[in-house]
């Protein structure tokens, strides 16, 4: 190999192993990319992962509020399981971005990316996934009670509060991970 050659493929080589953020930084990226790629080209054309989420979502959310004894407005026709709302109220209509789907998977590409041992990676996965459905469940009666109250604060609720909610509980469960979980030795 020629000496020009040499150095620039020494250029583009970048040494993952030595700097563990860049490494990091690296694989979360690819990983994000990867993720970003499948969904838009294959998940969502498909269907079935996020028709079954909000399925999910619905039959939890739709016992809670039976439990916290709300009735709910009978699903209208066409649209199965897409629809949520409790009498006084109106419909939730809930389209594919607000399943919860896109928030796991970057929860689980985090875990993924980070340094730690894979037998804590598996359960801390699962757990957080169950975590962030569980919040999202929340969400969604929430929403279904503010609209009984308040139609006009439902795109606030929807847009700000919800969303600082559901990501403070992803950022936790992130801090968890690697302050007590899979701490780096000496980081802390």
């Amino acid at each position: 190999m020629a000496a020009g050659a040499q150095s620039s493929a020494r250029f583009f080589r970048i040494p993952v192993g030595s700097d563990p953020l860049l490494r990091f930084l690296l694989i979360a990226a690819a990983l994000f990319v990867g993720w970003q790629l499948l969904y838009a080209l294959v998940i969502h054309p498909w269907g079935v992962p996020d028709r079954w989420l909000i399925g999910q979502l619905t039959d939890h959310a739709g016992g809670l509020l039976r439990v916290l004894g709300y009735e709910l407005l009978p699903e209208p026709a066409g649209d199965t399981n897409r629809y949520i709302g409790v009498q006084g109220g109106s419909f939730l209509w809930i389209g594919d971005r607000c399943d919860g789907l896109s928030v796991m998977v970057v929860f689980a590409l985090f875990i993924l990316a980070f340094p730690g041992p894979w037998k804590h990676k598996s359960w801390f996965i699962l757990l957080g996934t169950a975590v962030i459905h569980a919040i999202n469940v929340l969400r969604v009666v929430a929403l279904c009670i503010v609209v009984t109250i308040d139609y006009e604060l439902l795109n606030f609720q929807h847009d700000y509060t919800f969303q600082v909610v559901v990501y403070g509980v992803v950022l936790l469960l992130w801090y968890l991970w690697v302050k007590r979980i899979a701490p780096i030795p000496g980081s802390t």
